[in-house]
């Protein structure tokens, strides 16, 4: 794998007359990371000579940026945790979290962390790097959560974010039969201020929407299967927007749901879809339901 810290383009007739630094404000390289790599240990190259912003490109040249080392957290340990690894190259990880597992250590769960478990490969893989997640999901949350490799990385996929180009789709179990076959909850959401975990509909809360479309009914538990996008990415939406309609989650005893069933939300993020920034294909990563859904389907 090449050294995931380095990104080359080359030069094409449309791009000419250009100097350097034009044309990597025109691939999203900001002022902020400019300056971090001329005094962090970065450099620029144009056919493998060292040169500096002020270059003039033509036609043909091949443009090299190296990033700056990253500075690795002390607290950032890693752990040998097995990883569902779905999609890799040298800027992304696409992970298949599994539930009961955080995304990021807490001071209520320390250990266990998807992070801990991605800063472990990057030590054996030789990868200098630290954790960036593009999205994270609640512990007991399962599915797919996107890794960015590097800050650029990171950085162009949270523009994308931002954009809402990022398309991502789960499945959730829910009490009872939905009526609608397809839906928009359109509600704003935000703190419960009894609780430091809970959030609620509240009128002056963050605009919050949630696409849904009912998969099936299991009338044998009285639940539905419903797939879900969202438009925002609220704490905790999904959860939130299917107990307002008096549906809650399976499992999901924070806001309604019950655990006769599952003994956490069933919720699983079960397809991405986004633009690969750097080769400008279109990546999509799909996983199969966890066995504590899947069983409870079936």
């Amino acid at each position: 794998m090449n050294n995931p810290f380095s990104i080359s383009w080359s030069v094409t007739e449309r791009d000419v007359p250009i100097f350097l630094r034009e044309f990597l404000k025109n691939k999203q390289i900001s002022k902020a990371a400019l300056t971090d790599i001329k005094f962090h240990g970065g450099a620029l190259f144009v056919n493998d000579e060292e040169v500096t912003v002020r270059r003039m490109l033509n036609a043909g040249d091949e443009v090299t940026v190296h990033f700056p080392k990253e500075s690795i957290s002390d607290s950032m340990e890693g752990e040998d945790i097995p990883l569902n690894i779905e999609f890799e190259d040298d800027h992304f990880i696409v992970i298949n979290k599994p539930p009961s597992m955080p995304t990021i250590p807490s001071l209520y769960q320390p250990k266990g962390s998807l992070a801990a478990g991605v800063m472990f490969y990057y030590h054996k893989k030789g990868i200098p790097s630290t954790f960036h997640a593009v999205n994270r999901l609640d512990k007991d949350t399962s599915g797919i959560v996107l890794v960015a490799k590097h800050r650029f990385a990171h950085s162009l996929m949270s523009r994308q974010q931002k954009e809402k180009t990022i398309k991502r789709e789960y499945i959730a179990f829910v009490h009872g039969n939905v009526k609608n076959k397809k839906d928009t909850v359109n509600t704003p959401i935000g703190r419960n201020p009894d609780s430091i975990i809970e959030r609620m509909i509240r009128k002056d809360g963050q605009p919050s929407v949630t696409h849904y479309e009912k998969v099936a009914y299991v009338s044998a538990y009285d639940f539905s299967v419903v797939r879900l996008t969202l438009e925002t990415g609220r704490t905790h939406q999904i959860r939130v927007h299917m107990a307002s309609i008096d549906h809650p989650l399976l499992g999901d005893d924070l806001y309604g749901g019950k655990r006769q069933w599952i003994n956490r939300q069933a919720l699983h993020s079960v397809k991405t879809r986004f633009q690969h920034p750097f080769s400008e294909e279109l990546v999509e990563v799909a996983v199969d339901l966890p066995l504590d859904m899947k069983k409870l389907w079936k």
